[in-house]
């Protein structure tokens, strides 16, 4: 597989990225040298080798679920600059 000038522009037009010239050819140039080496390593033989789920031999360390006493509901609330009904109440952060 082989990206055009054009399929570059319309991946940038997707992301809503706009690039000079001379980055799109940049770009061009580097996509295609990754799908390249896509390609080259999809020919390697993985029959053999088994499927990794951890990177560590050992796995995953877990602690252990200790249940701790925590903050009451009221506790809380306590240093909450505004609640209502047992919630907090948040300034509005999103724009309409």
């Amino acid at each position: 597989m082989s990206l055009t000038r054009e399929d570059v522009l319309n991946v940038a037009k997707l992301a809503r990225l706009e690039f000079q010239a001379e980055e799109i050819q940049r770009f061009q140039t580097d996509l295609n040298n990754i799908f390249e080496y896509i390609n080259m390593l999809s020919e390697v033989n993985t029959d053999s080798v088994e499927p990794l789920v951890q990177v560590h031999q050992g796995g995953v360390k877990l602690r252990e679920d200790v249940i701790r006493p925590s903050l009451t509901a009221e506790e809380a609330m306590k240093n909450a600059p505004a609640s209502e009904d047992g919630a907090l109440i948040v300034p509005k952060v999103v724009g309409e």
